[in-house]
């Protein structure tokens, strides 16, 4: 049938440490991006949500290192729930949360400024993310 699991699919645990792997190339191209991104001559909109686009990337790859028995449809939908909270968190203003988004860690997790468009590349993100999943199970079953 067609969007089923293979036959000999990968046990869970193997499959939460390949997308571990994964989580963490997304981690480096995403930080490679915004740090040498404008010096290697690349767009300001390339690096903006080329980096939101890897960040939903990680979370989907995370989420399924954190919840391995899941089904890649409900880890794509635990990574949007994220990725729209922590947007619109974006919309609350407290101290000790705009002073954490001043850090570079908050800046690069939490974002600063709420952008409709980050949502766009979120959900662009995480269907890059499904399509890499199946790659590299499949690579892996093969």
């Amino acid at each position: 049938m067609h969007g089923t699991q293979p036959d000999h699919a990968i046990a869970p645990m193997q499959m939460a440490m390949i997308r571990a792997i994964l989580a963490l190339l997304a981690i480096a191209c995403g930080l490679s991006l915004r740090w040498y991104g404008f010096s290697l001559g690349l767009p300001a909109f390339a690096v903006k949500y080329g980096g939101s686009l890897l960040w939903a990337t990680m979370v989907f790859l995370l989420a399924g290192v954190l919840l391995p028995r899941l089904t890649r449809t409900r880890i794509a939908a635990v990574a949007a729930i994220i990725a729209v909270v922590v947007e619109f968190s974006r919309l609350v203003h407290a101290p000790w949360l705009d002073a954490f988004r001043l850090t570079t860690a908050g800046a690069l997790l939490l974002g600063r400024i709420f952008s409709l468009w980050n949502l766009v590349a979120y959900a662009v993100g995480i269907a890059v993310a499904v399509w890499i999943d199946r790659l590299a199970e499949k690579r892996r079953v093969d």
